[in-house]
């Protein structure tokens, strides 16, 4: 049990580090057409998506990816704790 605990929450830091490049990413003019970028989404849309039904844009900002990654890092310290 350990072993798939320590899984999840490395999976989940790493999923927090990966939304972070893509928002790092949207800052500059990178095609979205670009494989890195279609990675990207690919991987994350499924975490960011369900947030932005919830959380409401600031103006010009979204602040989903700063959202989510402050959940997903919640979940792997809560997992550590165990």
């Amino acid at each position: 049990m350990d072993v798939f605990l320590n899984f999840i929450a490395i999976l989940c830091q790493v999923l927090a580090v990966i939304i972070f490049v893509r928002a790092i990413l949207s800052w500059f003019a990178i095609s979205p057409y670009s494989p890195i970028v279609v990675f990207l989404d690919r991987i994350t849309e499924p975490i960011l998506a369900p947030l932005r039904r919830i959380i409401p844009r600031l103006g010009m900002v979204d602040i989903t990816p700063m959202v989510a990654i402050i959940i997903l890092l919640l979940i792997a310290r809560l997992i550590f704790l165990i």
